[in-house]
């Protein structure tokens, strides 16, 4: 079994998506930032999350996969009241900007570094999944040279 994670471990959360991201917010153009509330699969790494952390929107599926839109933690996770659910449900406010160059799902696969991160090895894990310190700063990196080039 993996072991837990602490914030030490953290350098950002990633929010996954299964809805692409047009259909997300009506409007969100490219550079825009947008505040929206996601859901999350209830665990222990919700009570890890904390406003003014980073945050990334991972789009999965057919469409486009990878990285969408870049951002913050603007709550923490909370209860999510829905009678109509038929689990509990937790969620959290995010503010995120829509990459003009979305990062896709197999440049990051190419990448020697950042093809570790668990989004890419476990695509059916955790929501929200995380990227390490070291492997933000690489994905900072790799999005500095992507607009440098």
């Amino acid at each position: 079994m993996a072991e837990r994670l602490t914030l030490d471990d953290i350098g950002c959360w990633v929010i996954k998506s299964q809805t692409p991201v047009v259909e997300l917010s009506a409007g969100w153009d490219l550079g825009a930032t947008r505040e929206l509330t996601r859901c999350l699969r209830r665990s222990y790494r919700v009570h890890l999350m904390h406003p003014g952390q980073p945050c990334l929107l991972w789009v999965s599926g057919l469409q486009q996969p990878g990285v969408q839109a870049l951002g913050e933690l603007t709550s923490v996770a909370r209860p999510v009241d829905d009678p109509e659910a038929t689990r509990p449900q937790i969620s959290v406010d995010v503010a995120l900007r829509r990459l003009r160059r979305p990062i896709p799902r197999s440049a990051l696969l190419a990448d020697h570094v950042l093809a570790a991160a668990e989004v890419l090895r476990m695509p059916a894990g955790s929501n929200p999944s995380f990227l390490s310190p070291s492997l933000w700063a690489a994905l900072q990196d790799f999005l500095d040279a992507e607009e440098a080039g």
